[in-house]
């Protein structure tokens, strides 16, 4: 009866629902009424048919993932003599809300458990910097979390709600975290280092400075490829979740046996070794940490570090700041496809009727929507929901790789596509800046005066500006 609800409440609440639009705070559990328990016989016969693994992994007393074991009372009755009868794409569907439920729920947990809230809510100017002092000690980081003037700033820039970007940031986090963390925790890294893509790139695969950094780590073309990331015309690994922060992981391990300081580590993340050699050579030999060389780095170096403060501040204490959590605008829960045949996203899209930017969102890696496994395999992300159907109709989808592939036997025309850049248009509201609206979209001004065509920063209230982002 448990696993019949559970498919039954995954159905009802369709696809929105597992992307995480409409995602209400209750569980499958909730939908689930006690029913009366089969006699000893029939639950006997029902045992060798829906097999003993059911049963354990359904038993009232086993322990939750981290937490303590949930009381029997607090678990519905199950039918045991149930003949569970799933299709593989209604068990994806299952697993997705079960995989969705419990990513909610250890978002929450963290917070509830492991931060310590002293309920001293309001702005940063109004609250004791002991306060804020105290609260950084409380995360016990290996990485140094000191509160100065400079990290004010950034606590106070980082917990701002006029811009909105800490709330996006927030939401972003519960697709890209528990893929960040899983591997800086399998690197041996601390897990506090989470933080670097949101002031890298606001936890957006797809940013690209205007440098040509790019990914969730902003690592330059030549950076990404000496840590075994592929950067060409038609695939950039740099935007990959999972292969950039693999790389990252390495970078930063390299940069921490160099200087055995997480604060100069960090900074050298930024701009380089071998400025930061240069700035302790001028500070003199006793100087060994980020503080220590502060004036002597790089201006925009000289921001990082408190700026990694402010947002592990901020990811640590939204709520003391009122910050609204929106669900997570990816699915949480998705699986890998190995492609091994070149393919056309818009093959995936159009078979299994999935979204196509949905599509490119996961796999932003692909710059012309090409997976082009011609002499090697290549990884395809799909919603949990979806994997099951891609298997039963894979022959389906290579089917139509002449309709969707011949455009692009042209060389010319991937050069075109390459050159376009998809992006949309704002609508200027009363109050807008050019400024902010930059920060907003994590672009820089100078982009927007150029995509734009402007002269002059002034803005008026119902003008458009295209916002473009590169892939």
């Amino acid at each position: 009866m448990l696993l019949a609800a559970a498919v039954s409440c995954a159905q009802e609440v369709g696809a929105e629902t597992l992307f995480g639009r409409k995602r209400k705070h209750t569980t499958a559990l909730d939908a689930v009424k006690p029913v009366p328990a089969a006699p000893p016989a029939e639950e006997a016969a029902a045992s060798e048919t829906a097999g003993q693994a059911l049963k354990d992994t359904l038993k009232p007393s086993e322990p939750q993932e981290g937490g303590a074991a949930v009381e029997k009372k607090s678990l519905p009755h199950y039918d045991t003599a149930l003949k569970h009868e799933l299709t593989p794409s209604e068990m994806d569907s299952l697993a997705a809300l079960w995989n969705a439920e419990r990513n909610n729920a250890a978002f929450d947990r963290f917070f509830d458990n492991f931060i310590s809230f002293d309920m001293l809510e309001g702005s940063v100017s109004s609250t004791p910097d002991s306060v804020y002092v105290e609260r950084l000690r409380a995360l016990a980081s290996p990485v140094q979390l000191p509160y100065n003037p400079i990290v004010k700033n950034y606590i106070a820039r980082y917990t701002d709600s006029r811009w909105g970007t800490m709330n996006r940031i927030l939401s972003l986090s519960k697709y890209y975290f528990p893929i960040i963390e899983e591997e800086l925790l399998r690197a041996g890294l601390p897990v506090e280092l989470r933080a670097l893509p949101i002031i890298e790139s606001a936890l957006l695969p797809q940013a690209v400075s205007v440098r040509g950094a790019a990914g969730l780590w902003q690592f330059m073309p030549y950076t990404g490829k000496s840590y075994g990331l592929e950067v060409n015309s038609l695939v950039d690994e740099r935007c990959d979740a999972v292969l950039s922060t693999r790389a990252a992981c390495r970078f930063l391990r390299d940069l921490y046996d160099i200087y055995n300081d997480w604060t100069l580590a960090i900074a050298a993340y930024n701009c380089g070794p071998g400025n930061v050699n240069k700035a302790l050579a001028r500070a003199g030999r006793d100087c060994k940490t980020f503080w220590d060389i502060y004036y002597y780095l790089p201006s925009e170096t000289r921001g990082y570090v408190p700026a990694f403060i402010g947002a592990s501040y901020a990811y640590a204490y939204h709520r003391l700041h009122n910050m609204d959590v929106e669900p997570s605008p990816l699915p949480v829960a998705t699986d890998t496809i190995t492609v091994r045949r070149i393919m056309h996203l818009g093959q995936v899209a159009e078979t299994l009727d999935i979204p196509m930017d949905l599509l490119r969102r996961l796999n932003p890696q692909y710059k012309l929507d090409i997976i082009p496994a011609t002499t090697r395999s290549y990884s395809l992300v799909l919603p949990l929901q979806f994997v099951s159907k891609y298997v039963e109709r894979e022959s389906d989808i290579f089917s139509k790789d002449s309709a969707y592939l011949k455009e692009y036997i042209n060389p010319a025309n991937i050069d075109r596509k390459r050159l376009e850049r998809p992006g949309f248009t704002y609508t200027v509201k009363s109050g807008d800046t050019l400024s902010g609206i930059a920060y907003k979209y994590h672009v820089s001004v100078k982009e927007i005066m150029k995509w734009n065509h402007l002269r002059s920063t002034k803005l008026r209230v119902g003008q458009k500006l295209r916002i473009e982002r590169a892939r």
